[in-house]
């Protein structure tokens, strides 16, 4: 793949960030107040946070890069193959967000002939925007790294839903693994994320994603000198889930979900 220059990187974390403060103008009026709830086909949450900060994000992206393709949650795909493709979930964690829950946020990716290389999630009442391009990680425009590795048995384990059927994806024995942390809670969606990489839990954990769930977290993990993978070990981005921890602990966690395989 091409690398883009450092320029054409500075760009575009200007537009990101430029995205996310115009989601959050129409994302604030809804939270925290009784705000009318749909249900999709999926029977998932959506509401008018959701709907409203999409539009507006596609059409600041079209009005700027026109020639930009674009994949969102709500309004579906434009010019998917492009060279450039936006990736978007302007409400990852709904049902967070309609319970009064600050660990959603809005996720924005670049794709690059197909792959990320640029993410940004935005907590907008914790007023915490995460930036990253796969080499250095941003939390309000300071670097972060994570916390130094540790032992599972002196770690924090997140993950958003903590009986998810899918967390036994891949035969992993998932029940062997909470009891090995020394902390183990739901602090999830996409708000884990950005306690992962600003150094406050360790491990987090996400059994089932799509494209815009995923694409945006990845480059700040990989930033932040995190590694991630999917459950079965490979690319996360392709297996489209995410187990992510520091190296040594990351391998001490695939160790634990397959021990018995």
């Amino acid at each position: 793949m091409d690398a883009l220059s450092s320029e054409q990187i500075q760009e575009f974390k200007q537009f990101i960030t430029f995205l996310c403060e115009e989601a959050t103008q129409e994302i604030l009026p809804h939270y925290g107040s009784q705000v009318e709830v749909e249900r999709k086909s999926d029977a998932t949450p959506v509401t008018l946070a959701d709907k409203n900060a999409e539009k507006r994000i596609r059409e600041r992206i079209n009005e700027r890069y026109p020639e930009h393709g674009i994949i969102g949650e709500e309004y579906g795909t434009e010019n998917k193959d492009n060279e450039f493709v936006w990736v978007l979930d302007p409400v990852d964690g709904t049902k967070s967000f309609i319970s009064g829950v600050p660990l959603f946020a809005t996720l924005i990716a670049l794709l690059h002939k197909g792959r990320p290389i640029l993410g940004a999630i935005n907590q907008p009442i914790l007023k915490q925007l995460l930036i990253g391009d796969c080499q250095t990680t941003t939390l309000n425009g300071e670097i972060v790294n994570g916390r130094p590795s540790r032992p599972l048995s002196e770690a924090t384990l997140c993950t958003t839903d903590p009986i998810r059927e899918t967390l036994w994806q891949n035969k992993a024995q998932w029940d062997a693994l909470p009891p090995k942390t020394a902390l183990y809670r739901s602090w999830g969606d996409a708000g884990g994320y950005i306690l992962l990489c600003a150094g406050f839990t360790d491990v987090m954990c996400d059994p089932m994603m799509e494209i815009w769930d995923c694409a945006a977290i990845i480059p700040c993990l990989e930033g932040a000198g995190i590694h991630c993978t999917g459950w079965k070990g490979g690319d996360a981005f392709d297996e489209r889930c995410i187990i992510a921890a520091k190296a040594s602990l990351h391998k001490e966690v695939m160790d634990t979900l397959y021990s018995k395989n």
